[in-house]
């Protein structure tokens, strides 16, 4: 009877141990292909949830709908980049992003490090093998309902994305960061949480930050071309008040100069309460491209920064009607075609994207980053206040839309 029971509590010990091995073979990467509707790699215990009819569809959805990205937005993002944006500097930044990668890196491909940052919170992905019955249909579709806007209009919106991913088993940026990482191709290596003190220094893991530290993801992963890089991801209050006593700053200055992205920014940056963030991006900045919901021209000195200006400027949508920028129409009366839609006014022929260039000679975020060769004039200067001049209506989007922030 001993002998049986010393058989029984190895066979046991076995199982436990193969569970654990089991558990342990659910990666980050295999957890992030199977949101995005890939398949997970060979082996992975992930493997058995895409029999599922709720994956399946998921998957069909997800490949019909990235693939058509692809072809009319993502693809000439990418070629405009790889025409405008010669010599990037290593690190990016992207302020008021949400978990926005896939414009990040369709922008700066050539990045090995990219700093986003919004409200939104960190976010989790358990290990969905062990989720109760039910609950990984629900996790997809929730992913694909916050994902609706930024597969069509280019933009979060934000209101939604916090009904979608608050409760339930996956919740937060980091699913959206996962499915965005891996339809871009890339392989993730390593996910740990991060948090900043008021000093800008880095922890990881479970070390003790103190009080009101700044939280977020450090993501680790490699491209096609086998390339390191580092994405991290900040849930951050940007105005003011919360900025100037919170570390992110004076992390992102230890990463500086970098180049900026500024995208349907709800235009925050036009406001006085957002100058702190503002004035980071315009000194630590070898380039900065934007719509017209970034940086109003009037903060930018013309002595310090070349404009190269693409689409047409059509002003401000209906929700924003004051932010009409006059001196924004002139500078964009000499703007060079762009064949895709960005930003609020997502329709093609109504987008506008500036692209500003630090001089090389100011001494600051020096750059060669434009292919173009032309001396361009300064724009000019803003002038008073200025009645927006009617502009044709942007078509309306779905029933229940709501603007980021």
């Amino acid at each position: 009877m001993l002998r049986t029971f010393k058989i029984l509590a190895a066979a046991a010990a076995l199982l436990l141990a193969a569970g654990a091995a089991n558990a342990a073979d659910v990666t980050a990467d295999d957890t992030a292909r199977f949101l995005a509707g890939m398949m997970p790699s060979a082996g992975s215990p992930l493997m058995a949830l895409t029999r599922d009819p709720d994956w399946q569809r998921h998957a069909k959805f997800f490949d019909s709908a990235f693939s058509q990205l692809d072809q009319r937005q993502m693809s000439k993002v990418r070629a405009w980049s790889e025409a405008n944006v010669t010599a990037p500097k290593p690190t990016m930044f992207y302020m008021f992003s949400g978990p926005d990668f896939l414009y990040a890196n369709a922008f700066y491909p050539r990045a090995t490090t990219y700093v986003l940052s919004a409200l939104e919170p960190p976010g989790s992905v358990p290990d969905l093998t062990k989720v109760p019955p039910g609950s990984v249909g629900e996790a997809l579709a929730n992913v694909e309902h916050s994902l609706g806007s930024i597969l069509s209009f280019s933009f979060f919106i934000t209101k939604k994305m916090k009904v979608d991913l608050h409760e339930g088993e996956v919740t937060g940026a980091m699913p959206l960061l996962y499915v965005f990482l891996a339809r871009s191709g890339k392989t993730i290596k390593n996910v740990s949480t991060v948090a900043l003190d008021g000093k800008g220094t880095a922890y990881f893991a479970n070390e003790n930050t103190g009080g009101n530290a700044t939280r977020g993801l450090r993501i680790v992963f490699v491209g096609s071309d086998g390339v390191e890089k580092t994405l991290y991801y900040f849930s951050t209050d940007l105005s003011d008040s919360s900025v100037k006593v919170s570390g992110f700053l004076k992390f992102c200055a230890t990463l500086a100069p970098g180049n900026s992205l500024l995208k349907s920014a709800s235009y925050l940056l036009h406001s006085g309460s957002f100058s702190t963030v503002r004035d980071f991006i315009l000194a630590n900045s070898a380039t900065i491209i934007q719509d017209d919901s970034g940086i109003p021209l009037g903060y930018y000195s013309p002595k310090k920064w070349r404009f190269f200006p693409f689409g047409s400027y059509a002003g401000p949508i209906s929700e924003f009607p004051a932010k009409y920028q006059q001196s924004y129409a002139e500078l964009f009366q000499r703007a060079q075609p762009m064949d895709f839609g960005i930003g609020y006014r997502w329709r093609s022929h109504e987008s506008n994207l500036l692209l500003s260039v630090r001089s090389p000679d100011d001494g600051a975020a020096t750059a060669d980053a434009t292919s173009t060769t032309e001396t361009l004039p300064s724009p000019p200067k803003p002038k008073h206040p200025h009645k927006p001049k009617p502009s044709p209506p942007t078509p309306e989007p779905p029933r229940g839309f709501l603007w980021f922030h």
